[in-house]
Order: structure tokens, then C-alpha cells, then sequence
């Protein structure tokens, strides 16, 4: 039975460790999706770390916001509520607590909550544009910078815009003169717009032209790679004969841009072809391709639409062909113009607009889609990604932190410039917990995080088989972490987050834990039971005392100590005395036996009924178990880490 108990608390302790780095796994898909703006898929994820108790405080802010990004109200309430009185709470939360309030017909409420805001950001114009335009996705976005943006250096006093990265080389459009060239177009003596490629990520490289059929004497832009049916690579790409001005980008009624479709054979871009949704008497351009190469997006000013340009989409059929245009509806398009459209790896569309609420000319948006994937929202993703001028075809990297976008903002090389953006990712704390007498990793300890101008714990996890945890932090705080172990005394640590760079997602704090010198804990130790009126030691007894022998050998092989026998108050000092002493000379002669260095055991003493642990002195003021407690074997711990001991 007790094998059973035993073996059942090890399974408990297995399965517990199991589900909080399953928690952890959870989470950090979750926030995954979140920063990629995939809310919807990752309210689930942040409800099932509420119903395991995981870093909860985390899971219902981002489900708060989540639920006002997809405007679900009702849903959103009650994740505020649980964490909007906390006295950490980031201010912007009272602001998106009264968006949502207002959202829901709370006004009054919603006031409140707005005024306490502004005690904290007097200088914070988003409370009047919010009641002025009800733009609270973009608001709540633009709650905390997310970009750092850099030019690139192979901009010219030209227009250089349209990225995209494929096979390790940036593609984009560019005015600029390749060698040997001599057309220019005359309505502003710049060269025809081509398309040219340079190595992803160089410094210094100077971009090169596309060879093969694509470029031509036409204006060549916005371009995407995909595969076809046959799982072949394919181009889609803008052509058009006209560029009248660069703030309407070719989108003109007097001359149509057309998407062609270009394939790779034998290592050249070839078999251009104008796709069917191309027409004489409006324009279709700047394509994008959805993650599964199913359908297409693309710009056109075609007859119906809401404005301007809209930003329509086409399945692609099995086969290839594209079939009939789709308005993408009035949650995207505007009276104004929507063009650029981009969808990243979750299928998250991005577009660029002069008709939503912005901050100048073009800015560009990202949509919100709800569960059943409808459009509901866009969000304006805000400064440095948008500025007082026109900024357009956005591009996202795989990875979600990395990307391109166009602009012709001030400060800019030329009439139109590329910039690369980055992303501030998530922060984690990661580190291994070792033992610092052997060094060794240390599974099993329980790690908890504390702000510690709060002291509220913000996460905790377990380390695994190597050591090794990890938790999602923020930036600008003060934490502590408190290590515990029960073969190892709590331990607390300190670290700060206040001067991380943007670009760095992982904040490393290694522990060092002191082992406790009590060997009963460190081995792991059960009861060491002997036969009445008896010293030899019984298989059972084995069993525990090999764990001593692990401990002394191989875990803490400078270990030093002593052995001490004792029994309970009943019967004579001279009865007691010797038989816990010949128990004591059992338990050494065990060790010793087995591998224990005869100088690591000190002494062998037994000590009877002289030292009890409790005021037990006789059967008749004594429970079965008081007496037990006082029949023991003990190791008192003189030495753990050291030099080695001479053996004479």
C-alpha cells in the first residue's frame, strides 16, 4: 500500500509538471496570435488558461482586449472588471475600459472612467478623437508604440516602393536607371518604373534587375510569389502604360493597371499572360495571395464599388483560373481609396487608405475579423508605420516581427522610399535552476513571478528535466522571482526590465539554490523501520538506505556526516541504549558496505529514549503515533561541499 501511495504522489507530481508547461505552451501561442492580430484565434487559448488558473491576471487582460477588438462587449466586461481595480493596471486599461462601457450604452460610467484617465495622461488627445470618430480598435492599438522603422539604404532621389521577400531576396519597384538605360517617362523625366531584386538583409549590396520577361517597357510594380496547381512557382505582378502621378499610383480613369500572371521556366521569368478580371475600362492591380493559395486580393476601381478604388478578392480555382470578383464590403472600403492589400501567414489582411480615420494621406490599416471570420474592424496601425504622408504597400515576414513598408514622408531619399519595420516582440524570462554545491539542474521548482511594486504574482511555472523555465514578461518593471524546493531552502531573485531593447525577446536570469543540509529531504528518504527488538536491516529498510548511498556517492560526494539512532520512552534507558546503538552500527556497516568512504560517517551513535521530539514519556500519555515519531535514524549533516577529507 505504501509503494502505492508513494508511486501515486510521483504520478501526481509528473502529470502537475506536465500541465503547467502545457500552460505555458498555451500561452505563448496565444500571445503568438494576439501580436499577429489574430484575436479570435487566440481568445480560446486565453479562456483555457482561465479555466487551468494559469497566469490569470495575464488571460483576462488580453481577453479584455481582445473581446473590444472583435466588439464583443458583453464578453470583454467581465475580463475588465476582474483586473481593472488592480493597482498596477497600466493606465491605458481605464481607457479601454470606458471604450468599451461607452461601446456597450454606459456612458455615464464610461465618463468615469475617461476621467480618470485623463488624471493620469492630461497631455492624451485619444479620449477627444475616440468620442469625436468611435475609432477605439485603432486607439486601443495605438495604446503603446509597436515599430521601430529604418530606411533602407538603396533608396534613390526616385520612387522606390513594393516589397516583397522571396528565397532570401527583397523584390521591389524602383524609377531608378539599371546600366545601359535611356527611357524615361516625360511627364516627370523619371525612368519607367521596373521591378529589381537585392539580397534580404545586406547593407550594401546594390539592387540588380529582374531578368526575363516581366520587366518591359511599361510600368512593372507590386508583386507577389505564390505556387500553382501544378505546386510550381508563380508571379503575379502590375503593369500598366501610364504613370500619371505618384499620388494616385497609376489608379487613374484614363489608363488601367492589369495584374499578369508570370511563370519560372528553366530559370527565367517567363510566359507572361493578363489575367481575365483585367479590363480596358478600369484599373486591377497591386495582387496579394492568401497563405493557402486560394484566393486573391487586389485593388480596382471597377463600376459598384463604395469609392475611389476598393479592395476586392477572387478564389482561385483548383485549376488555376481566377474566378469572379468579390467587394471585400464596407467594413474595409470607403468613399475614399483602399489599395496595397497584403494578408500575412495567419491570413490577416492589411491594406493601405485615405478614407478611414488616419494621420495623413495613405495610412495603412490592418483588419479584425470575429469568430466566424467577418470582417468588423480596422485598426490604424499608427506611428512610425503611418505618417502625414502616404505610406503603402505594407509586407510582413514570416516571422511577424520583421517587415517592409513605402513611404513618401518627409526625411526620405526620394519621391517615395522603402523602410524596413520591426516589431516589438514578446518578452520572456528564461533561465536554469542548478544546484550550487554539484552544479547540477534542477527539476521540479516551483517558480513564481512578482511585480514588485504590487507584489502581485504575475505567472509561475516548473522547471522541466533540464532546469530550464520560462515565462512571458513586460518591459519597463521590476520583478522578483521566489524559487522553491523542498530540498532547497526559497530563494529570491531580482531583476528589472527597465533598459531591455525593443529587439530583444528574451531576458535570461539563471538561479543557484543551496541545498538544504538535512538528508532525509535530499534523499528523498521514508521511514527506516526495524523488526522488534531487532537490528537488522530489512529489505525495506534497503531500499531508503541506498538513497543515502546515491546521496554521499554520486549527488554530494563530499558529504560528511554523522548517524544517530534513537527509539521511544518504553522500557529501561540500558534496554533503549543498546539497541538503538546496535541499529546505528546496522545502518553503518550498510553504508560502508556499500560504497559510503568510511572518514564520510564520523561517528555511530545510539542514543535510546534521551532525546525524544515531543513530550512522549511513557504508553499511557503517548499516542501510537507520538511514540513513533521518536523511533528514527537521523543524519546530521557536517559537511556538503568542501575538500575532501583525509580518510586517516
Amino acid at each position: 500500500m505504501k509503494t502505492f501511495i508513494k508511486f501515486s504522489l510521483i504520478l501526481i507530481l509528473a502529470v502537475s509538471t506536465q500541465q503547467i508547461a502545457a500552460q505555458s505552451g498555451v500561452q505563448r501561442k496565444a500571445d503568438y496570435y494576439f501580436s499577429l492580430f489574430s484575436y479570435a484565434k487566440a481568445i480560446p487559448l486565453y479562456e483555457h488558461m482561465l479555466e487551468r488558473g494559469f497566469n490569470t491576471t495575464h488571460a483576462h487582460k488580453q481577453l479584455a482586449e481582445s473581446y473590444l477588438l472583435i466588439r464583443d462587449f458583453n464578453k470583454a466586461m467581465p475580463h475588465f472588471e476582474a483586473v481593472i481595480n488592480n493597482p498596477d493596471i497600466p493606465t491605458d486599461y481605464y481607457f479601454k475600459y470606458a471604450m468599451a462601457l461607452h461601446s456597450d450604452g454606459q456612458i455615464d460610467e464610461a465618463s468615469k472612467w475617461l476621467k480618470k484617465y485623463k488624471r493620469h495622461n492630461k497631455q492624451d488627445s485619444r479620449a477627444k478623437r475616440f468620442l469625436e470618430d468611435g475609432n477605439f480598435a485603432s486607439v486601443v492599438f495605438n495604446s503603446r508604440e509597436r515599430y521601430d522603422v529604418t530606411e533602407l539604404h538603396f533608396n534613390t532621389s526616385g520612387s522606390d516602393f513594393g516589397s516583397f521577400v522571396h528565397q532570401g531576396k527583397l523584390y521591389f519597384s524602383s524609377t531608378r536607371e539599371d546600366e545601359g538605360s535611356e527611357k524615361l517617362y516625360g511627364w516627370n523625366n523619371e525612368p519607367w518604373l521596373d521591378i529589381f531584386t537585392v539580397p534580404e538583409g545586406s547593407t550594401s549590396a546594390v539592387p540588380k534587375l529582374l531578368g526575363g520577361d516581366v520587366n518591359s517597357k511599361y510600368h512593372e510594380s507590386s508583386l507577389v510569389f505564390t505556387t500553382d496547381y501544378k505546386k510550381d512557382t508563380v508571379m503575379y505582378f502590375t503593369r500598366n502604360n501610364y504613370f500619371k502621378n505618384k499620388e494616385s499610383y497609376g489608379l487613374e480613369k484614363d489608363n488601367n493597371l492589369k495584374i499578369f500572371k508570370a511563370e519560372y521556366i528553366d530559370g527565367e521569368w517567363k510566359t507572361v499572360k493578363s489575367l481575365r478580371i483585367n479590363s480596358d475600362y478600369y484599373s486591377t492591380g497591386h495582387p496579394a495571395i492568401s497563405p493557402d493559395g486560394k484566393r486573391l486580393y487586389f485593388a480596382s476601381d471597377r463600376p459598384g464599388g463604395y469609392g475611389g478604388t476598393d479592395i476586392y478578392y477572387s478564389e482561385i480555382h483548383d485549376r488555376g483560373g481566377i474566378m469572379k470578383p468579390v467587394n471585400a464590403g464596407p467594413i474595409i472600403n470607403t468613399e475614399g481609396d483602399e489599395m496595397f492589400p497584403f494578408v500575412n501567414p495567419e491570413g490577416k489582411l492589411f491594406f493601405s487608405s485615405d478614407g478611414h480615420v488616419g494621420f495623413g494621406q495613405l495610412d495603412i490599416f490592418s483588419t479584425i475579423v470575429d469568430v466566424d471570420g467577418n470582417f468588423v474592424d480596422v485598426i490604424n496601425l499608427g506611428r512610425p508605420i503611418n505618417s502625414s504622408a502616404d505610406d503603402f504597400s505594407f509586407y510582413a515576414e514570416k516571422n511577424g516581427i520583421n517587415g517592409y513598408i513605402s513611404s513618401n514622408r518627409k526625411g526620405g531619399k526620394g519621391s517615395d522610399d522603402i523602410y524596413r519595420f520591426e516589431f516589438t516582440p514578446s518578452l520572456a524570462v528564461e533561465g536554469i535552476v542548478r544546484d550550487a554545491v554539484n552544479n547540477q539542474p534542477l527539476d521540479n521548482v516551483a517558480i513564481s513571478l512578482f511585480d514588485q511594486k504590487t507584489k502581485e504574482k504575475v505567472g509561475e511555472t516548473l522547471t522541466d528535466e533540464n532546469g530550464k523555465y520560462r515565462m512571458f514578461i513586460s518591459r519597463k518593471r521590476n520583478y522578483m522571482i521566489e524559487a522553491v524546493r523542498k530540498t532547497h531552502p526559497h530563494k529570491n531573485v531580482f531583476f528589472n526590465t527597465q533598459d531591455v531593447s525593443r529587439s530583444t525577446k528574451i531576458k535570461t536570469v539563471d538561479i543557484m539554490l543551496e541545498p538544504v543540509l538535512d538528508v532525509k529531504l535530499l534523499a528523498g528518504l521514508n521511514k527506516i523501520y526495524f523488526d522488534f527488538n531487532k537490528s537488522d536491516i530489512r529489505p525495506d529498510a534497503a531500499q531508503e538506505l541506498d538513497k543515502v548511498v546515491k546521496l554521499m556517492t554520486v549527488t554530494y560526494p563530499q558529504m560528511i556526516i554523522k548517524l544517530e539512532a534513537h527509539t521511544d520512552p518504553v522500557g529501561s534507558h540500558a534496554y533503549n541504549d543498546g539497541l538503538s546503538q546496535r541499529r546505528a552500527k546496522s545502518t553503518y556497516d550498510y553504508l560502508i558496505a556499500n560504497g559510503v568512504p568510511k572518514h564520510h560517517i564520523l561517528s555511530f551513535k545510539g542514543y535510546g529514549k534521551r532525546k525524544p521530539i515531543n513530550e512522549c514519556t511513557s504508553k499511557e500519555d503517548c499516542s501510537p503515533e507520538e511514540l513513533e515519531l521518536n523511533r528514527r535514524t537521523e543524519f546530521p549533516v557536517i559537511q556538503i561541499k568542501g575538500q575532501a577529507v583525509n580518510a586517516k
